[in-house]
């Protein structure tokens, strides 16, 4: 009976029976290549069956799927709430006898040594969906009691209000899932990281791309490291190419469990691993290559000079050597000037086709000024946005305004031109400029002056307009049914958002710059900040804080999670970009945000009060020097603010709107077939495709090939001149971050990291410099944030930060904006501060004078 019970629900590694339907995704991967030989740490399973067995036991079965099917997956507050009640009713109980004998057994077998218990799920690993990674891992857990405790805790997490709302939105019924766990010797690792045996930058088959970083893997699977990375000819085995990178903090084994630690300092900047190792692991990988018959992405770990390989799962989209990827490069259609600021930091990343195409669409509704014959108003180079500067200085020529007034009027939002960086004129005449404009700016007046009387009352309804569209789409049966409501309600509104963006963005926007621009003379820019910051109070909300307050009314009670995720959560760091899910859609994004603000020195409230202060002085200083302009200024700034609230909050409700394009992509995908696949598709052709012309289908794996090679890119420099080639850019040892010019004629080099004044203060801290938003937990309060560009997912930041400094921005940039709201010391639009300053730097802030000194290097 014992060794029945034992075959029933514990299945060795090299079991034949280690079947997907037995041990899952992860499992059945591990049983194939220890059945190789493959060097897999030792184990056992424990089979989909003793979930099962757990389940029905304790009658938990129907309950569990009556929890997970009555929450809707587009209310993140109903999914954290099954998620909750279900984790206890797993909590509650025990693992029957006849499970969890014969998994103390195997674990004896073992020699109780410490363990990793990972999930494994039935539907993970799969060709076609992305399950991996919802389910949760244990790592470093000692004795049979905490690995059989672990174990139910991996049985619960199949449950997670996350790993619930993606089966739901992808069609795939809960009662059809079911886990299985994976019970491995834990491998003290020296160094870990990822393999891809087709270089995923390229699609090159012939070539292995490897990461790799000190301690354990979590922290480069989870993002906490920028791992080195190793290029290596897989039929030779040599190196092509390696990139060390400053890994300052490892995942290491603690007490019980693990924890992240900073690297010792002789070691962050030191390789991972030797050209010798990294031809063995790719060798490694060949065989894991060969043995599935397609390239993959696998999980390994180096110990005391051996490899290990942790997991491994098919590369999906790795496109075919002789299928040539796309080129997205809008900069080879001849010499201009492109920049990245303002619009660019809205949109911060790669964009796929989807996205990209909808944005075309936002600016032809925002902006007045139109593509100039064959020479457009906005670029895509190499997936990021950025605006032509040529084109614009031409429409700012036709109507007599100078360069010098033009870079004037458009240095508060655009930037200031580097010393020797001039913008190339348009091969075009005034009066062609003038032909084309006249119209188009005639009709945007109208436009303008018609929307700015309704503004007020669409702000009001905008936000249960989108969540009601939204339901719409969701509902939507068949693909023409979604094709009509597209047309007669989802562009529309889309348009009507666009509509009211340009509005608010012009409602008195010229007080801003003026109002800006005379402080400065008055007072300088120290005390200019602060008397254009109070934008945000308790009577006028400020949309770049809402989310910051939000946060803050939800800590103290003041509001639950479902008022937050319905007032703030379409804002985010990637809010523009329709294939990523908003921070409404991912309960966990809540619970960090929540835990930074615990970590900062000061709350929200807090620093606005100080702020609040520091205005108050402000003005006390000006009316002692300029009594009377004092009451002019004073309305004139109100105006201004009304300004800024204005164009703010009809922002916020164009984001919102890209909620609503996002669910419209997703229920096309659903009905075509597609999937995520979608996003690859532009809108024109998603319509098409609901409409039974798949032609553009055929397109889809190029595009993700090259959104891949574009993706594992640094950002690109802020300023781009002629023709720009971002792969030998990112190649070369000499690339900046702040201008590129194709002529070899770039601006000098910039002896001190200095940029705009943002906010005034000077401090001296730590840097911490971060490429993305998710990475926000590795930043301590007190410490400097150094970063490419910030946005409104960047604002829950901020409280934690002593100081800002940003490569790209601006005086109206979203960094020098909140920055000035909370009083933290700014400067903004360096260039390139995250290319000469490093993690652990020490330097000195002066957000007066928009100057960063390196104190001591790291």
């Amino acid at each position: 009976m014992a060794d029945q019970e034992h075959t029933t629900f514990v299945v060795a590694f090299d079991d034949p029976a280690a079947t997907l339907g037995r041990v899952g995704g992860k499992g059945a991967s591990l049983a194939r290549m220890a059945s190789a030989g493959l060097p897999v740490p030792p184990g056992f399973y424990v089979a989909t069956a003793a979930y099962e067995r757990f389940v029905g036991a304790h009658g938990l079965r129907e309950r569990v799927l009556a929890a997970a099917g009555g929450a809707s997956p587009d209310d993140p507050a109903a999914l954290e709430a099954a998620a909750q009640s279900i984790a206890a009713l797993f909590a509650q109980h025990t693992i029957p006898a006849d499970v969890a004998d014969p998994i103390r057994a195997a674990y004896a077998a073992l020699g109780g040594q410490p363990v990793a218990v990972r999930s494994s799920a039935t539907a993970e690993d799969l060709p076609t969906m992305s399950f991996a990674g919802q389910q949760d891992t244990f790592l470093n857990i000692s004795g049979a009691e905490p690995v059989l405790d672990a174990i139910k805790r991996c049985w619960a997490s199949l449950w997670t209000a996350r790993a619930i709302g993606y089966r739901a939105r992808q069609g795939v019924a809960h009662a059809d899932v079911s886990l299985a766990v994976v019970v491995q010797a834990l491998v003290p690792a020296e160094a870990a990281g990822i393999l891809f045996t087709a270089n995923p930058i390229d699609g090159a088959a012939g070539q292995a791309l490897i990461n790799a970083a000190w301690g354990l893997g979590e922290a480069v699977v989870g993002g906490q490291v920028t791992p080195d990375t190793f290029v290596v000819d897989k039929a030779s085995g040599a190196l092509l190419s390696q990139q060390v990178s400053a890994k300052d903090v490892m995942t290491v084994l603690a007490g019980e469990g693990t924890r992240e630690q900073p690297v010792p300092p002789e070691q962050r900047a030191r390789p991972a691993l030797g050209a010798g190792q990294a031809a063995e692991l790719a060798s490694l990988g060949a065989r894991i290559e060969q043995l599935y018959g397609q390239p993959m992405d696998i999980e390994w770990a180096l110990s005391q000079g051996r490899f290990f390989i942790l997991q491994a799962r098919p590369i999906t989209g790795v496109r075919a050597p002789t299928q040539p990827a796309e080129e997205w490069n809008d900069s080879l259609r001849g010499d201009y000037l492109w920049t990245s600021t303002n619009l660019g930091e809205a949109v911060p990343d790669v964009m796929t086709p989807c996205a990209w195409s909808l944005i075309r669409i936002f600016i032809a509704d925002t902006m007045p000024v139109p593509d100039i014959g064959e020479h457009q108003l906005v670029g895509n180079i190499g997936g990021r946005f950025y605006m032509n500067l040529s084109v614009l200085a031409a429409v700012g020529a036709a109507f007599g305004i100078s360069g010098k007034r033009f870079a004037e009027a458009n240095e508060q939002a655009l930037g200031r031109l580097p010393e020797g960086v001039g913008i190339p004129p348009l091969a075009v005449s005034r009066w062609r400029v003038l032909r084309v404009m006249l119209p188009v700016a005639l009709r945007f007046r109208r436009r303008i002056g018609a929307n700015q009387r309704r503004l007020p009352e669409f702000l009001a309804a905008a936000p249960a307009r989108c969540e009601a569209l939204r339901a719409r789409i969701g509902a939507a049966a068949s693909p023409g049914e979604l094709v009509a409501l597209w047309h007669a309600e989802v562009l529309p509104f889309f348009r009507e958002c666009s509509d009211m963006l340009a509005a608010g963005a012009r409602s008195d926007g010229s007080v801003i710059v003026w109002a800006r621009r005379e402080l400065n003379k008055l007072v300088g820019e120290a005390d200019a900040n602060a008397l254009l910051s109070g934008l945000h109070s308790s009577n006028s909300r400020l949309e770049s804080l809402g989310p910051l307050v939000g946060l803050a009314q939800l800590a103290r009670g003041e509001i639950d999670r479902a008022s937050y995720a319905r007032q703030y959560g379409h804002r985010g760091p990637h809010e523009f970009e329709v294939s990523l899910p908003r921070p409404a859609e991912d309960p966990g994004w809540i619970d960090a945000q929540l835990a930074g603000l615990r970590a900062a020195p000061l709350s929200a409230n807090e620093l606005l009060a100080r702020q609040q202060g520091a205005q108050s002085g402000a003005w006390a200083r000006f009316e002692q020097r300029y009594p009377g302009k004092a009451r002019a200024m004073r309305r004139r700034i109100g105006s201004a603010a009304e300004a800024f609230r204005l164009r703010e909050a009809a922002r916020s409700e164009v984001v919102r709107s890209f909620w609503a394009l996002r669910a419209f992509a997703q229920r096309a995908g659903a009905l075509s077939g597609l999937g995520d696949d979608i996003f690859f598709l532009r809108i024109d052709e998603i319509l098409a495709v609901l409409g039974g012309e798949r032609a553009a289908v055929a397109h889809i794996p190029a595009r993700q090939a090259a959104y891949r090679r574009y993706a594992a890119l640094p950002p690109y420099p802020v300023l781009i001149h002629g023709h720009f080639d971002p792969f030998a850019w990112a190649a070369s040892p000499q690339r900046r971050g702040d201008v590129f010019d194709a002529r070899g004629a770039a601006a000098p080099p910039r002896q001190a990291i200095s940029g705009f004044p943002g906010a005034a203060g000077v401090v001296e801290g730590r840097a911490r410099v971060l490429a993305a938003a998710e990475e926000g937990a590795q930043l301590q309060p007190g410490e400097i944030l150094v970063t490419t560009v910030t946005n409104v997912g960047w604002t829950p930041l901020f409280p934690r930060a002593a100081a800002v400094v940003t490569d790209v921005g601006a005086p109206l940039s979203h960094a020098a904006i909140v920055a000035r709201e909370l009083g933290i010391p700014a400067v903004v639009g360096c260039g390139n501060a995250t290319m000469r300053l490093h993690t652990g730097d020490r330097v000195r802030v002066d957000g007066g004078r928009g100057v960063v000194e390196l104190l001591e290097a790291a």
